[in-house]
């Protein structure tokens, strides 16, 4: 890939995280903000807006740093285990692990007296659905190969980025972080494959 597909792929993720943020901020905060809408209050309106896609910059940033960072520890991943289905063994062992941890350990930490686990298990599960949704798209735009590596960066690699928030334990946070992160590493994943084979 030359300089300005990258680019055009760094700006068009930016621009995704900025919008996606702003949309999931106003719908999750919608309570909030509603007064404004029924006010016509532009200038705060357009204050908060701004205020989204600030964040839905650094949001992309962290997806985009993410999405490098697995393309190198893929490779490194292949010319370790010098097989493909090794590789792919271990990923699968991977995902595992960490939405058990996901689960696991945030209910130890964040639960409630006689708060059940259930909220944070379909956490997990709503992450490795839309994980496995992503995967198989990307392998019938690709090869059956691809499934693997496109599930593990939608679960595990999103996850990592999504620590942060998932450090401050907050729902409107946990929420504003983690949709612009799943459509951010949802676009680089799908869109990779266009861009190095028109290169």
């Amino acid at each position: 890939m030359n300089s300005r597909k990258w680019v055009r792929l760094f700006l068009t993720t930016l621009g995704i995280g900025g919008i996606t943020t702003a949309l999931a901020g106003f719908i999750i905060r919608w309570s909030e903000y509603e007064k404004l809408f029924i006010e016509f209050k532009i200038g705060e309106l357009f204050a908060v807006l701004v205020w989204f896609i600030g964040f839905g910059f650094i949001f992309s940033v962290v997806s985009q740093m993410g999405f490098f960072a697995y393309l190198t520890v893929h490779r490194f991943g292949l010319g370790i285990f010098r097989s493909v289905a090794l590789w792919n063994s271990v990923q699968i062992v991977l995902i595992a692990f960490v939405l058990f941890d996901l689960i696991y350990f945030r209910y130890q930490l964040f639960a409630k007296d006689g708060e059940s686990i259930i909220s944070y298990i379909l956490i997990a599960l709503g992450i490795l659905l839309v994980g496995v949704i992503v995967a198989v798209v990307k392998r019938q735009q690709t090869n059956k190969e691809a499934f693997i590596p496109s599930l593990f960066f939608m679960t595990v690699v999103t996850i990592i980025e999504w620590f942060p928030a998932l450090r401050i334990n907050d729902e409107n946070w946990l929420y504003l972080m983690l949709i612009p992160l799943l459509v951010c590493n949802a676009y680089q994943l799908l869109i990779l494959h266009k861009l190095t084979k028109d290169a």
